[in-house]
């Protein structure tokens, strides 16, 4: 592990533990010290730890206090090292009688190229720490020389703890340097050695056949005890977008004398329209659709609510069912009803609409249906104690503990946070299981197993990096519900009131990070490579945004393998980015699937107008004639465009009275005998080829007292 990047030789209070792999030998050098073959090899097999304690006494003077334990806490030497540049005699535990001196001193200032070289900043400004030992000859009989010189250089890309040492013993020269991890709680290795006998391959394959079973247990409780029809999405409605039920609303019926019983997933008050929706003359955004909820003033149907209101939002509003833990409830659909009263409730605060719609519906508890809580929270709570149980117990490689966090992320976005269907489709699922595979095989060698690995001798630390990290990324949807942002593009950015600061404090932020693995890849000197291979990168993205008829869509999965490569750093820091990166991706991948980078506009518009021409209204407000009885009343509209000629010219209109298709076909007026005179009427006009609207018009309006409010422009 590497050391942190503030430390330096002024302090090295820490724990290391030798990096037998990285270090030289110093067998050699223990037999010419006369240690006996037994403790070379017990020497050879065991962990070193060096528990450093550096400190200044009441004098100002340096001292470095240093404890070795073996594997098992085996208690090895002690030493109490004074950096004043005295020479002492002492008895040493190992070695015998030997005169030590230490100070501390410029690099420069050292005899020897070998302890001079090697060294980063965070060494040769504060100065290197000399050890200087000998052998007592006298009272010994042996002969030798120990010159070490202490502090920090970069090893494979990482800030490490290195001794040099420059042994030597009558004629012969031994140079060798001795690498060091940094552990940063003592705990840890106390930790490994209570729970060591956990860590065994058969365990972990047991935990992963028992991981298995339960798993199917929730996702049968979850998804498979009840009727699959019995489910509902966030945006269930029994009544679709302007003409999307037919002339009349047919295609929505029947509108009354229906019941259903239904089964709601949790968290649907934070699934809110993301292009604008008309309800009568006003225009909603980023809210869940509930209209009404509101005491109609008819005792017989209180508190009904609009057929097109989203049908869990709506169950929450009426308190049927518990946000946080979804629910089952009964709608029953009561024909037409109106007018509908907003009301605040429940966190949800309901549109209100005060003129008649065909279909509406109530709302109450039900007793047909069981098993009704969503079990993401438990779910949740399962799998994260599950991690906790394979990082800090079981402990299998590197390359394991990976896998099995992408397997475990995947299937809970799946199963669970964000599912893709009720119940989920579990062949799409596998249909994108595999690529997923493949790229996390990919950031497995390009970053993970540059970083997870020297974190196998710390299971605490570790666990809280990469289970703190991993999460959040599983659950970005969740963690982002509040940030004003849906998606990277620039007219759902524009558009939606604070989208654009949450944006630039994210891209401050993302810079902050980026910039800060720069100085770490710097210090690697790989720092080139990665310019060279990001500028390639965004001179490819450039080409792919300027292709004609598409557009580039950063999806926050590809924006995760983009950054990936950043973290392929031994760094605490790289550890927590990796982390979170994965865990998002996981959740782009199984919430949407591995979406094209490239996108039509027509893919991007979801619900929201295309953009095409719209009528106009020949009624307005200056030749509407409102002491003339409604009844009586023709609403007139323009014709046709002077350039609709072509093909794909208009042939017919589209007209919604009260957000209800009323008429279809080429005419130019609508009578209004049949609508009611005790309330307002919204009316909006759309054109229509071969019988697919166009975007329709702002509403016109028209009060009981004869008063005509004209449309605002552009489209609703």
């Amino acid at each position: 592990m590497a050391a942190p990047a503030e430390m330096n030789t002024a302090d090295i209070s820490a724990t290391f533990i030798m990096n037998k792999t990285l270090s030289d030998s110093t067998d050699k050098v223990l037999e010419l010290q006369g240690i006996s073959w037994f403790k070379r090899k017990a020497i050879s097999i065991a962990t070193i730890t060096l528990h450093v304690n550096h400190y200044k006494d009441d004098a100002g003077v340096e001292h470095i206090d240093i404890k070795q334990t073996l594997t098992g806490g085996i208690e090895g030497n002690i030493e109490n090292r004074t950096i004043d540049g005295v020479q002492r005699e002492y008895k040493d535990g190992l070695f015998g009688d030997v005169i030590s001196k230490t100070r501390r001193v410029k690099v420069d200032e050292l005899e020897h190229e070998f302890l001079k070289t090697g060294w980063i900043s965070e060494t040769i400004e504060p100065g290197v720490i000399h050890s200087y030992v000998v052998s007592d000859e006298a009272k010994s009989g042996r002969q030798w020389t120990a010159e070490q010189a202490w502090g920090f250089e970069t090893i494979n890309g990482e800030k490490r703890y290195v001794r040099h040492l420059r042994f030597t013993s009558g004629s012969t020269l031994i140079e060798a340097k001795l690498i060091y991890d940094y552990v940063t709680l003592p705990i840890e290795s106390w930790f490994l050695k209570k729970t060591r006998l956990l860590a065994r391959s058969w365990l972990m394959l047991l935990f992963g056949a028992a991981y298995i079973i339960a798993l199917a247990f929730l996702v049968r409780a979850q998804w498979f005890t009840i009727p699959a029809e019995s489910f509902v999405g966030c945006t269930s409605t029994y009544w679709g977008k302007d003409d999307a039920c037919g002339l009349n609303g047919e295609a929505c019926a029947p509108f009354d004398n229906s019941t259903f019983d239904f089964r709601c997933p949790a968290q649907c008050s934070s699934v809110i329209l993301l292009n604008p929706r008309t309800v009568g003359a006003e225009q909603v955004d980023f809210i869940p659709l509930v209209v009404g909820g509101g005491n109609s003033g008819n005792a017989s149907f209180p508190g009904s609510y609009r057929g097109d209101s989203f049908l869990c939002a709506a169950a929450v509003h009426a308190g049927i069912i518990d946000d946080s833990r979804g629910g089952c409830g009964r709608v029953t659909l009561v024909g037409t009803q109106g007018p509908f009263q907003s009301v605040t409730t429940n966190g949800i605060t309901s549109v209100g609409f005060p003129s008649f719609f065909p279909l509406s519906l109530r709302l109450s508890h039900t007793n047909a249906l069981r098993s009704c809580t969503d079990l993401r929270n438990d779910a949740l709570a399962f799998n994260i104690l599950c991690c906790c149980l394979i990082f800090f117990l079981f402990r299998p490689k590197p390359l394991v503990l990976y896998w099995c966090l992408v397997c475990i992320g995947y299937w809970h976005v799946i199963f669970f946070s964000q599912p893709a269907g009720a119940p989920p489709a579990i062949s799409d699922a596998f249909g994108t299981f595999l690529p997923t595979l493949f790229i996390c095989h990919a950031f497995w060698e390009v970053a993970f197993r540059h970083v997870l690995p020297h974190f196998s001798k710390m299971p605490l630390e570790r666990a809280v990096w990469y289970i703190g990290g991993f999460w959040p990324g599983v659950l970005l949807n969740i963690i982002t519900d509040k940030i004003p942002i849906d998606r990277l593009v620039a007219s759902d950015i524009s558009q939606r009131p604070g989208a654009v600061v949450s944006l630039i404090i994210i891209v401050v932020v993302l810079v902050g990070i980026i910039i800060n693995q720069l100085r770490v890849i710097r210090k690697t000197g790989w720092l080139s490579y990665y310019v060279k291979a990001y500028i390639i990168t965004g001179l490819i993205i450039l080409v792919l945004a300027l292709l004609p008829g598409l557009e580039f869509r950063l999806h926050h999965y590809i924006a995760a393998m983009l950054l990936m490569p950043l973290t392929a750093f031994p760094t605490r820091l790289s550890a927590i980015y990796q982390a979170f990166l994965l865990g998002m991706f996981l959740n782009g991948a199984a919430a949407f699937g591995l979406d094209s980078i490239l996108q039509t506009a027509a893919e991007l518009q979801r619900d929201g107008p295309a953009g095409t021409q719209i009528p106009s209204f020949f009624t307005n407000s200056k030749n509407f004639n409102g002491s003339i009885p409604l009844h009586d009343q023709l609403l007139r509209w323009n014709g046709f465009p002077a350039d609709n000629l072509n093909e794909a010219a208009w042939d017919g209109f589209s007209l919604l009275i009260d957000d209800v298709e009323r008429f279809v076909g080429n005419a130019f007026n609508f009578s209004l005998g049949a609508l009611d005179t005790s309330v307002p009427h919204f009316f909006r006009l759309a054109f229509q080829k071969d019988g697919t609207s166009g975007d329709y018009t702002q509403a016109a309006t028209v009060f009981p007292n004869g008063t005509w409010v004209d449309p605002l422009p552009g489209p609703s």
